[in-house]
């Protein structure tokens, strides 16, 4: 009998009863290197997954609805990722299995941490292994795409550098880090900051094998510091400490320090109303395992 592949045994331990992770992701750093004749902006980045963030639960439904538990405040249930997620696979597959969402939601909206398209991925990744699709990680890659650009990456599964739109990626190996994060009592809309005519779009593309951890910054932290005086606030204590910068389009900024003490410390003594938290870097999305290919 021939040996079980270890992605399928590894994927079994993960059923109905489970609590599924949806990781935050910071952008190390993150460069405009030009723009497309359709509007859309050509990016430079690398993600890193960290160990911190949403969990998502799922429960089978006999009539093949997609139904969010609770929905978010604000967020029309149609409109939420995971439900459309789900309702994708289902339109993708002709799938007639139906599902109950649950969302226990840490990361906040608009943060820059990537949350609702880490929730969007791993209901992709999770129903397809639950309702037993067997679609593969590129399929699953370009739906999530449909949805929006960072979904890509988190279907992906590896730490990643990623150009175009942010969908093409390859791995990218990264040392272990602390990451000190702080959010900001803000929401910054993605398409503001893209389309603020203070936005550098011409910084020089970077060859992924040159890149080295530390090296960029982040070319939407300039509009989104002038239009948001509490990332403004919370980057400008920050790079008091550490090598600070912004995630994505904000509104969370965040530094690494070299051991979990260190940036313990630092957070200690955050004035008064910043909120943070500590997380560790991953190797590697926890659910990469659910597609063995």
């Amino acid at each position: 009998m021939s040996a079980v592949p270890l992605a399928n045994t590894a994927a079994a331990a993960w059923t109905w009863d489970s609590a599924y992770p949806a990781p935050a992701k910071l952008n190390l750093f993150l460069h405009v290197v030009g723009r497309r004749a359709d509007g859309y902006h050509c990016l430079q980045t690398v993600f890193r997954f960290v160990d911190h963030g949403d969990s998502l639960r799922f429960a089978p439904r006999a009539d093949g609805e997609v139904r969010l538990v609770a929905p978010l405040p604000g967020v029309p249930e149609e409109r939420d990722l995971t439900v459309r997620a789900a309702r994708l696979l289902q339109a993708e597959t002709g799938c007639r299995q139906g599902v109950d969402i649950t969302v226990d939601k840490r990361l906040p909206m608009g943060g820059g941490l990537g949350g609702g398209s880490s929730d969007a991925a791993t209901t992709l990744l999770a129903l397809n292994h639950l309702w037993q699709l067997g679609l593969s990680r590129q399929r699953l890659q370009a739906i999530g795409l449909t949805l929006g650009a960072d979904v890509p990456v988190f279907v992906f599964g590896d730490n990643a550098f990623a150009e175009g739109v942010g969908e093409a990626l390859r791995p990218v190996s990264l040392p272990p880090a602390c990451y000190l994060v702080l959010e900001a009592p803000v929401e910054v809309p993605t398409a503001l900051v893209f389309s603020a005519p203070d936005l550098r779009r011409d910084t020089p593309a970077l060859a992924a094998a040159d890149w080295r951890p530390g090296e960029g910054g982040n070319d939407l932290e300039a509009p989104v510091v002038a239009r948001f005086p509490a990332v403004a606030e919370r980057l400008a204590w920050l790079t008091q400490h550490a090598r600070a910068r912004m995630t994505g389009s904000g509104a969370c900024v965040f530094a690494e320090f070299p051991t979990r003490a260190a940036a313990a410390a630092v957070l200690r003594a955050a004035p008064a109303g910043f909120v943070g938290w500590l997380a560790e870097g991953l190797d590697g999305h926890p659910l990469r395992e659910l597609v063995a290919a």
